[in-house]
């Protein structure tokens, strides 16, 4: 939709697994690796993300937590903190950012951030803060949280659970993040109107009014 209107986009993939990068990964269990222009090996995600929207992305369009921790260990071992007690915050979460802010390198007008992982995982959690924290940063009027949940469908009732959704957003909201846009996957339609459907927006704190259908079942 963004380049429809013709803003440059670039694309973020945050990983939070302490792997550098998948290139020691096993296929089997990680996918193939994808292997950008700049010889940065990355995750398979990036390869679709190219073919999506029609970019070139490099190998800073991939950041992992082990990238992360490694950075943060190089830098107490070069004196770099001048003798102090290293932390999460304030050392390790800035370079989070850093690595998000890797996309105005592109000129892009719109950088698309992606979370890996599921809200509520452990190793996710540096993540979200370094994203809630950059929205205080940079501010409210240039950032946009979407969060993507599943609605599952339960065969003998015959209805989309919203119930999962309602505690994801729960969650978020825990770690001081207000999902700005709320996207909800299904394999079914989902029918509107209707009390069931009503629940993400009455509970989620999103409008009726802002719930349009995608012709790909998502709401």
């Amino acid at each position: 939709m963004l380049k429809s209107r013709d803003i440059s986009v670039s694309l973020l993939k945050l990983d939070p697994y302490l792997n550098v990068d998948p290139g020691t990964m096993s296929p089997y269990q990680h996918g193939e690796v994808f292997v950008t222009a700049d010889g940065g090996e990355t995750d398979l995600d990036l390869g679709h993300y190219e073919r999506f929207v029609d970019v070139n992305l490099t190998n800073l369009s991939n950041v992992t937590a082990g990238q992360i921790y490694s950075d943060v260990i190089y830098r107490e071992r070069q004196g770099a903190y001048l003798g102090g007690t290293v932390q999460a915050v304030p050392h390790r979460n800035p370079l989070i950012q850093s690595g998000s802010s890797a996309g105005n390198e592109t000129g892009a007008e719109v950088i698309v951030v992606e979370v890996g992982g599921t809200v509520g995982d452990i190793e996710g959690q540096p993540f979200l803060e370094a994203i809630r924290q950059m929205r205080n940063e940079v501010g409210r009027s240039t950032t946009c949280y979407v969060h993507v949940t599943l609605l599952p469908y339960l065969g003998a009732t015959g209805e989309l659970k919203t119930k999962p959704t309602q505690h994801s957003v729960q969650t978020l909201r825990g770690m001081g993040i207000q999902p700005d846009v709320i996207v909800c996957r299904a394999d079914y339609p989902v029918r509107r109107p209707g009390p069931r459907q009503n629940i993400p927006s009455l509970r989620c704190s999103r409008g009726q009014r802002d719930r349009p259908a995608h012709p790909r079942q998502c709401l």
